[in-house]
């Protein structure tokens, strides 16, 4: 099991960005990812927020990479990068 890590500290600016991101992001899984954050920074682990504070069961894991990349990156860090997930078995171009 992952060791507790210390509450996700927040300041206000960075509270205030999420609250609003987790209300009104256009996207639902910025607005998931935001939930999670400002729970964690609320003391929940991350492995709590995963099993019942979002939309549905999450593995552990993917909130911790949630939040290392957030402290990493900011809110860059939240937005799905280009080029992920499967790759089609067939291109066009080929």
């Amino acid at each position: 099991p992952m060791s507790r890590q210390p509450i996700l500290e927040l300041d206000e600016v960075s509270r205030i960005t999420l609250e609003a991101m987790r209300d009104n992001h256009p996207k639902a899984y910025m607005r998931e990812r935001a939930a999670a954050l400002l729970k964690m920074a609320a003391g929940k682990s991350g492995a709590e927020v995963a099993r019942s504070g979002l939309l549905k069961e999450r593995q552990a894991d993917t909130v911790y990479g949630w939040r290392s990349n957030y402290e990493q990156e900011g809110l860059g860090g939240l937005y799905l990068k280009p080029g992920r997930g499967r790759k089609p078995a067939f291109s066009p171009s080929e």
